[in-house]
C-alpha cells in the first residue's frame, strides 16, 4: 500500500530543524491560498480582478506592514520565527520591493510556514485574518 505523506506528523523538534527559507517556501504557498480564498469571497469578479485584489495582500510591502503591526501580538516563539526568516540570506534579489520589506516578508512567510507545519491552524488563521484586517485598513 502506498504511503500517504499528508498523514505524516512532523514533530516540534523536526520543525525546528527545517531551514527558515524552507518554512518561508511553504508559508508563501499557504498564505497565497488563504488570500485567494478571501478574494473569491469578497471580489467575485473575473480572474484578473481577483489577481489584482490578491496582489495587494501578498506583495512584500504588505507582508512587511503586517509583521510590523503584529509584532506586539506575536508570542516570543512566533517573533523568533519571523526573525529567523528575516535574517536569512536569499539568493534572489527583490524586483518590486525594497530589501527591508522583502526581508520582513520572508520573516512573515516563515512564520506562516511554521504555524502550518506545526498544525497550529487556529493560530495560523488568526494571524492571517489580522493581516487581512491590517491591509484592508490601509486601502
Amino acid at each position: 500500500m502506498k504511503k500517504n505523506f499528508f498523514d505524516e506528523e512532523i514533530c516540534e523538534q523536526e520543525i525546528g530543524l527545517i531551514p527558515p527559507l524552507v518554512l518561508a517556501y511553504i508559508g508563501d504557498a499557504v498564505y497565497e491560498v488563504y488570500i485567494r480564498q478571501y478574494a473569491i469571497h469578497h471580489c467575485k469578479k473575473n480572474v484578473n480582478d481577483l489577481h489584482k485584489m490578491s496582489t495587494k495582500f501578498v506583495q512584500a510591502k504588505a507582508q512587511a506592514k503586517i509583521v510590523h503591526v503584529l509584532e506586539e501580538e506575536l508570542s516570543e516563539e512566533e517573533w523568533i520565527m519571523v526573525k529567523k526568516g528575516r535574517n536569512q540570506k536569499s539568493s534572489s534579489v527583490p524586483k518590486n520591493a525594497c530589501l527591508t520589506d522583502y526581508k520582513y516578508a520572508t520573516g512573515f512567510e516563515t512564520l506562516i510556514g511554521y504555524l502550518y507545519l506545526s498544525k497550529n491552524i487556529n493560530r495560523l488563521e488568526e494571524v492571517i485574518q489580522r493581516g487581512i484586517e491590517i491591509i484592508e485598513e490601509s486601502l
